[in-house]
């Protein structure tokens, strides 16, 4: 058997307890506040298409509908930015050391 992969087992056995979940984070709590973005920012887009589809056909005011158009430009750039860091921060894992 090579030297190197008997090594590299007992690495990979020495590394195990850092996998496991820390019984005193609270993932379940995050889990739910991520679902709970997710769930606002589609009600968002959803709520800004009605008043855009209203608009079209004059049931709504315009100032609601540039409200509607500001809020979702918002919701968006929040999304955008959120993903960019998750991006960066997966890039960063990558360019980590082994």
């Amino acid at each position: 058997m090579d030297i190197r992969s008997l090594s590299a087992a007992s690495g990979y056995t020495a590394a195990r307890p850092a996998t496991k979940a820390d019984p005193n984070h609270d993932a379940v709590g995050a889990g739910a506040r991520l679902k709970e973005s997710f769930e606002s920012f589609a009600a968002n887009l959803q709520h800004s298409e009605q008043v855009s589809v209203q608009a079209m056909t004059s049931q709504a005011d315009p100032h609601a509908l540039v409200q509607a158009l500001a809020q979702t430009e918002l919701a968006v750039e929040t999304a955008v930015t959120v993903r960019n860091k998750v991006v960066e921060a997966y890039q960063e894992i990558l360019r980590m050391p082994v």
